[in-house]
């Protein structure tokens, strides 16, 4: 068994199984019950390691009118998709709301009737119906001027109407193109390189029983005031007999030294101490590999080239 499991690693597990289990090849004669390798369930985990936390709200309620009290924030944090779809949506219904106004106007003024009478002054020049009244709102929108058509001075409401829409541009403008800058400006991608290591290790190190791992940027800029903290994450009862699932502990390392303050030049390797302060102090060795338990690295600092805080 210890020869299997030095072949095929920890992630896999030894059990014992007879011939009469069913989808089994019957043994041989003088043969004894076969060794089967099973992958070992894997641990749904509160963290993923790529930074995604695996929480779901329910329950909200009411609770969900506070996500648009705040919409700027619940647009960014939307998935590209929906951005997108956001995005070209309220542009093709501003779009088409603005163009039906110039319509409108044209329509009462009876300047679709009259466009083609040569002494006939119109609100816009050249607007027959709703195909010339929004090409004229795409014009001005984009500020185009074909010059072809224009407003004239013989229309006050197409005046005002024009200001709206100067101002209802600008405002679309700022929030969704704000908002698509925001969201690219993103530093998820750049979390991409900066690696920790697959494994996390507990040896002696300078005469301590001492947890470590591994962390290293990939790329050449560097990443000013790095700072790195430790969370456990694990459920306990209280002497009260109260339960908390999730509750955190911070695992220092380094904060009383300043060890946790990283030049991040090259690969570092963490170290936390077990000592009497640590939540690991009481744990044994074979305690620690039943005990449901996880530990979530933060690492935080400003990308030099950007100056986004990550």
């Amino acid at each position: 068994m210890s020869a299997l499991r030095r072949k095929f690693g920890d992630d896999y597990q030894v059990v014992t199984t007879s011939s009469s289990g069913s989808g089994l090849q019957p043994q041989g004669p003088g043969q004894g019950p076969q060794q089967q390798l099973v992958p070992k369930k894997k641990r749904q985990r509160f963290v993923d390691k790529n930074g995604r936390c695996n929480v779901q709200h329910g329950n909200l309620g009411s609770e969900t009118s506070r996500y648009l009290s705040d919409l700027f924030t619940t647009l960014v944090d939307l998935k590209w998709r929906w951005n997108l779809f956001i995005f070209i949506l309220t542009y093709t219904v501003a779009w088409l709301f603005m163009a039906s106004m110039w319509w409108v106007i044209a329509y009462t003024r009876g300047d679709l009737n009259k466009a083609h009478v040569g002494n006939y002054t119109p609100c816009v020049a050249n607007v027959y119906n709703f195909p010339s009244a929004f090409l004229f709102f795409i014009e001005t929108e984009a500020t185009i001027g074909y010059g072809y058509r224009y407003i004239t001075d013989k229309c006050p409401e197409g005046i005002i109407l024009f200001l709206f829409q100067s101002i209802l541009g600008s405002i679309v403008d700022a929030f969704l193109i704000g908002c698509m800058f925001i969201k690219m400006s993103q530093p998820k991608k750049r979390a991409e390189t900066l690696m920790f290591s697959e494994h996390a290790v507990i040896s002696m190190r300078d005469g301590k029983l001492t947890l470590m791992f591994r962390v290293g940027n990939l790329r050449n800029s560097h990443m000013v005031s790095a700072q790195i903290r430790c969370k456990l994450l694990k459920s306990r009862q209280t002497p009260e007999g109260e339960f908390l699932p999730l509750d955190q502990l911070e695992l220092d390392v380094g904060f009383s030294t300043g060890a946790d303050q990283l030049f991040l030049v090259s690969p570092l390797t963490i170290c936390h101490v077990i000592d009497a302060k640590s939540p690991f102090y009481d744990l044994s060795q074979r305690s620690m590999q039943t005990e449901q338990f996880e530990v979530v690295v933060i690492l935080e600092g400003i990308v030099e080239t950007t100056g986004v805080h990550i």
